[in-house]
């Protein structure tokens, strides 16, 4: 190794190197630029080493390497401060949301969760969970603003596929509230730090943070799971509550833990909130649209892309000039990768949207106008059979194995019930059922769609049923009772 030389060395020895030229050249041993411009280089090389060497000095040993240098070690990260800014800019646009519901003849049920203002004139985003339970709405919704201001409040509309709800407070006060700012999930990575604020346990406005653990999560809540994971602490009464990030835009609506582990929560993405709530303010509930394509999800230079296989005749994707062979990458300006994703955006969009649809067609990008139509009958809510062997009463919502959602899985087309949802507690969930699981008899008959289910029930004794399930390559059968 050669010798070190300190900056304080080197420098006068780089403003000798004229001086030295100077000398030899007058002896006739060299020539002035060449000796001069060597000398200098000479000295600069051995500066640039001596401060590289300090960048990274070695440890005890040489077994490590430890940065000494004064600019920052990973460029574009920027190390957080305090959050409490940010705190203070946003806290006011959460609410705690507290309901009473009436449950039979046991009374009435109490619950409370969390929700954030969407607009001044008070429109609350919250999960559907938090305002009702099935089909029962609770019978009072009261929302309590952080400047202890309080409201009476009515379900505009809710969807329980997603687990969104959109309240509107009621009173002549209701303007000129501190509403939030919603943010392009999609733009969110593994490692943004996020932040969320609810009524966790009953304690108003509590602050946790944590950063984005994954993205694009399936947990069975519903046929549109697509939820982000996040490590911020999410306890009960944070349902419904937002999760901003660090412009203080909410990404996304706290829905989910996973019980058995800590750090574990869900959240529904802010992007699918926006697809959502003209729907639920217009319809009040989930109205599907229908494009009228089939998918297949192919492999292509290591991404996922969404294929058209077939196009219905006298469908929307057929007027619009939709072909075979397209591949759709695109809806409304935001990009798609994979068949789940096409299939969450155009369905929670409803009929008679007007949907621009980015594609491909050999190599040429293309854009199209799309007026989507009814897609028919709801399939994502519970089975609506009269009578006591109704489904919905052991906890199961059941949708049909369309086409479309027959691709996704894998399975040919109305050979059974896809589980949707599973009530936490019921009868199906202490038996293990999930979502997911497909159901291909009822009281030992066969039952290919919702339409033939009522037969199969009225074979039940009311008080139980018996199940044959499927998941993945197994089949048994289950009883259950309530």
């Amino acid at each position: 190794m050669p010798p070190v030389l300190s900056s304080s060395v080197l420098r006068p020895l780089a403003r000798g190197a004229g001086l030295l030229a100077w000398l030899l050249t007058s002896a006739g041993w060299a020539a002035p630029d060449t000796l001069d411009t060597w000398l200098s280089a000479r000295a600069r090389e051995h500066t640039d080493w001596l401060e590289n060497s300090l960048r990274a000095s070695p440890g005890t040993g040489g077994l490590w390497r430890e940065w000494t240098a004064s600019e920052p070690m990973l460029p574009g990260f920027v190390p957080p401060g305090s959050l409490a800014p940010l705190i203070r800019a946003v806290e006011s646009g959460v609410v705690n949301i507290s309901v009473t519901a009436a449950v039979g003849r046991e009374g009435t049920r109490s619950a409370s969760g969390s929700g954030f203002l969407l607009t001044p004139e008070g429109l609350v985003v919250t999960n559907n969970h938090v305002v009702a339970r099935g089909n029962d709405v609770a019978s009072q919704i009261v929302v309590r603003l952080a400047d202890g201001r309080e409201f009476q409040a009515e379900v505009v509309g809710r969807d329980a596929s997603t687990d969104v709800a959109l309240v509107r407070l009621l009173g002549e006060d209701a303007r000129g509230l501190p509403a939030v700012y919603l943010g392009d999930s999609d733009r969110l990575e593994v490692g943004d730090w996020v932040l969320a604020i609810g009524n966790p346990f009953g304690l108003d406005h509590s602050v946790s943070h944590g950063m984005i653990s994954a993205k694009e999560r399936v947990i069975g809540v519903g046929p549109f799971d697509d939820f982000i994971q996040t490590d911020a602490l999410i306890n009960p009464g944070n349902s419904g509550g937002p999760l901003f990030n660090m412009r203080g835009e909410v990404v996304g609506v706290n829905t989910a833990i996973i019980s058995e582990g800590q750090g574990i929560g869900f959240a529904v993405p802010s992007n699918m909130v926006k697809d959502l709530l003209p729907n639920l303010s217009r319809n009040g509930q989930l109205q599907r649209g229908w494009l009228g394509v089939m998918i297949n999800e192919q492999n292509e230079a290591g991404a996922r892309i969404a294929v058209v296989t077939r196009v219905y005749a006298g469908s929307p994707a057929a007027r619009a000039g939709i072909r075979e062979g397209d591949s759709l990458v695109g809806v409304n300006g935001r990009r798609v990768d994979s068949f789940p994703q096409l299939l969450r955006k155009v369905s929670l969009l409803a009929p008679d949207s007007r949907v621009t649809l980015s594609l491909m067609r050999e190599g040429t990008p293309l854009e199209v106008q799309v007026t989507l139509v009814s897609r028919g009958a709801q399939e994502g809510v519970g089975a609506g059979v009269a009578g006591s062997g109704n489904l919905t009463a052991f906890g199961l919502s059941l949708r049909d194995i369309t086409p479309d959602v027959a691709t996704t899985l894998g399975v040919v087309p109305y050979t059974g019930l896809l589980v949707s949802r599973v009530e936490p507690g019921s009868p199906a969930a202490r038996k293990g059922v999930v979502a997911g699981d497909l159901i291909v008899e009822v009281n030992r008959r066969k039952v290919k769609d919702l339409a033939a289910l009522k037969g199969a029930l009225d074979k039940g004794s009311g008080a139980m049923v018996l199940l044959r399930l499927q998941r993945g390559d197994v089949q048994q059968y289950l009883a259950l009772e309530h």
